[in-house]
């Protein structure tokens, strides 16, 4: 027998209390109970299953701000607890208006307790009679999900598994996609159609409608009145791919489609894994490159990594991809590393496209140089700039290869700065081990250590820049990127060999001789990308 909220508000143990419902009274009357728990704590939503009457002192309450509070009601509601009842008194005279009012959008009945009871009396006199229930509800669950095995095991379609479900529920029944999309759906009515035949009927199977296509018996779906939603995550090998959602009419057990839906994921998830890999290995690639980018544990990201087809132990490099059209840049990217890397995943959040590519187990620098080039390919539009990062040996240095790339589009703040020595031509991919002293260098030294390095080494030349308007230090820069190289720099400046020699003498007399015959190249050289940065 179904056990209603009403019900339970008039138990003795309950009604000792004086309760009152103060939100959402017109669906108290047909809420359906799964379990009665008590908690003070407000972050209790992911750790409840839904259906539940939860009773809460209110301490806890009293403390919180209205936001917090509204927060509180929003997350129980959209987990799917049945009701919440909160204990008014010294800590907390009366419910708060807001919460009220959220309870009230939420559809969550909310009950005022205007006396005090002992909660685990309640609880012991209420649960008992639930726990019949639920043994109940099992045994149809498990019933349900043999059914679905057996569906799945010979070849029926997801329509045909769902019916299933659909027939045991006598609920409507949705898989669909983490976009909202319809993946495949049933109906109690489909339910009969498809019991009417044999499962192992290989016609039947085959005459099956496509996932999220309406099958035969299957007409629009109406909500029906008063019906309850639940929603049910559904994870292919530890990633969220998709939701189940049931649509219970207010006549049927509610708890029964809960615990049912639970029970089903597994063979849902296997359904999807053996119709829609190639879908679930993009939805593994775009949580995987979330994961890098938020730092998770290693083992997080070798199991996503699997599921995404990354090797975990083969070499990657990450790519970054800043642009104000990376969605529409994301296709070319995909096409790019298709190409270059032995697999790879791309994921786009806001302005960035992110990737990470797998490269050939042999010859990995020669396969990362081979990468560069051919996304030097990527449109060079205004605004557009990608770097690719340094070479990590697996998937749990991901985040730090990632990391870096992203370091260097910061460092190179424009396109003009594409590179040390790119001679001021847009480059539209840039490599990080370009940049490597300028990232081990901001990050080992603070601002005002930098400054000082780049005056003490420069100063003179930085002063004559300064009063002259000339730009000895972009020639200084180029000579010693190019490694010295006289003809090569004045190539790189586009002036003249003898105009490029000229320069280099008042460059000398400037840092006190010629850096080739001291110990003075490396710092200089230093302090000159320094101060380009700056």
């Amino acid at each position: 027998m179904t056990v209603r909220l009403q019900d339970v508000l008039a138990h003795p143990t309950l009604a000792a209390a004086d309760p009152v419902v103060r939100a959402a009274a017109g669906t108290a009357a047909r809420t359906q109970l799964r379990w009665i728990h008590s908690s003070e704590i407000l972050d209790i939503a992911p750790l409840l299953d839904g259906g539940e009457l939860l009773l809460t002192g209110g301490e806890a309450l009293a403390l919180a701000s209205e936001e917090r509070r509204v927060t509180y009601i929003r997350q129980l509601a959209e987990r799917g607890v049945a009701a919440l009842a909160i204990e008014t008194g010294v800590a907390l005279p009366s419910l708060p208006s807001s919460m009220v009012a959220a309870a009230e959008a939420a559809g969550l009945p909310l009950i005022e307790l205007r006396k005090v009871v002992p909660f685990v009396s309640v609880m012991q006199a209420i649960n008992s009679s639930l726990v019949s229930e639920s043994v109940s509800q099992l045994r149809r669950a498990d019933e349900a999900s043999h059914a679905m095995a057996v569906e799945l095991a010979h070849g029926g379609s997801l329509d045909r598994i769902l019916a299933v479900l659909a027939g045991i529920t006598h609920s409507e029944v949705t898989l669909a996609s983490l976009t909202g999309a319809p993946l495949a759906s049933a109906t109690p009515a489909h339910a009969e159609t498809a019991d009417a035949g044999t499962a192992a009927d290989a016609d039947a199977s085959s005459a099956a409608p496509e996932p999220g296509t309406p099958g035969p018996g299957i007409p629009e779906s109406a909500p029906h009145e008063h019906a309850r939603l639940i929603h049910i995550d559904v994870p292919v090998r530890g990633i969220l791919a998709a939701q189940l959602l049931l649509r219970v009419p207010a006549e049927e057990d509610e708890n029964l489609a809960r615990t049912a839906g639970k029970r089903s994921v597994d063979i849902l998830a296997l359904a999807m894994l053996q119709r829609m890999s190639p879908g679930l290995r993009e939805v593994a690639g775009a949580a995987l490159i979330r994961a890098i980018d938020s730092g998770s544990q290693p083992w997080r990201l070798q199991q996503l990594a699997s599921a995404a087809g990354i090797p975990v132990s083969a070499p990657l490099v990450a790519v970054v991809v800043r642009s104000d059209i990376s969605q529409q840049l994301r296709t070319s990217l995909e096409q790019h590393l298709s190409r270059a890397a032995q697999s790879h995943a791309t994921y786009v959040d806001n302005a960035e496209l992110l990737a990470i590519a797998s490269l050939a187990g042999d010859a990995t620098e020669e396969s990362r140089q081979r990468l560069l080039a051919d996304l030097s390919e990527l449109p060079a539009m205004d605004g557009t700039l990608a770097a690719v990062g340094p070479l990590v040996a697996g998937i749990s240095d991901a985040p730090w290869s990632l990391s870096e790339a992203k370091l260097t589009l910061e460092l190179a703040a424009s396109p003009e700065q594409a590179r040390p020595g790119s001679g001021g031509v847009h480059r539209p991919v840039i490599d990080a081990e370009a940049f490597a002293v300028e990232r081990l260098t901001v990050q080992s030294l603070d601002p005002y250590q930098r400054r000082n390095f780049v005056r003490q080494q420069l100063g003179a030349l930085l002063d004559h820049d300064a009063q002259r308007n000339s730009r000895l230090l972009d020639t200084l820069a180029t000579w010693l990127d190019c490694g010295c190289n006289t003809a090569h720099a004045a190539r790189e400046l586009h002036v003249e060999r003898q105009s490029m020699h000229q320069r280099l003498r008042r460059i000398f007399e400037l840092c006190g001789g010629d850096p080739r015959d001291s110990g003075r190249l490396a710092a200089l050289h230093l302090a000159a990308r320094l101060a380009r940065l700056a």
